[in-house]
């Protein structure tokens, strides 16, 4: 190759210094321009409504199964008079409540995704005040009665 072809394929093409120094020849193919395709909303009422008997499913499961684990832990406890299965069944109380929280959590998401809430609120002012002298306050009065 001579030097001007060199320069011109460095100008048209970004790796040939690497095809060069590998001693090979590729052809790169642009890819070809995506367009935007609009994508709907996949949570439907009905995938909504199975996630959430699932998820509340599964909660009720991990409940009941942490309520037998505390009974037993609790008897192990009295029976061994051990400070660390206390601590433990403790811990394993506590996580119960959680579970439980969380299946409340799973109910006010559930209505909130089915009924959002209007973003416009109505404040009510109840206590108001008059900012000035005796005499303005007066002669407000008097054009509210004349009206």
């Amino acid at each position: 190759m001579d030097s001007q072809e060199t320069q011109q394929r460095a100008l048209t093409n970004k790796f040939d210094g690497i095809e060069d120094a590998l001693d090979v020849e590729t052809d790169i193919i642009p890819a070809p321009a995506k367009t935007a395709e609009i994508v709907e909303p996949t949570a439907t009422k009905e995938q909504l409504k199975k996630d959430y008997e699932y998820t509340r499913g599964h909660l009720y499961s991990l409940i009941e199964k942490g309520q037998e684990a505390v009974d037993g832990i609790l008897e192990l406890a009295q029976e061994s008079d051990q400070p660390r299965a206390y601590e433990v069944a403790g811990q394993l109380i506590k996580h119960i409540g959680d579970v439980a929280d969380k299946l409340v959590d799973l109910q006010k998401k559930v209505a909130d995704i089915e009924a959002p809430k209007k973003s416009k609120e109505v404040n009510t002012t109840n206590n108001t005040m008059f900012v000035g002298s005796t005499a303005d306050l007066a002669k407000f009065l008097k054009q509210q009665q004349d009206k």
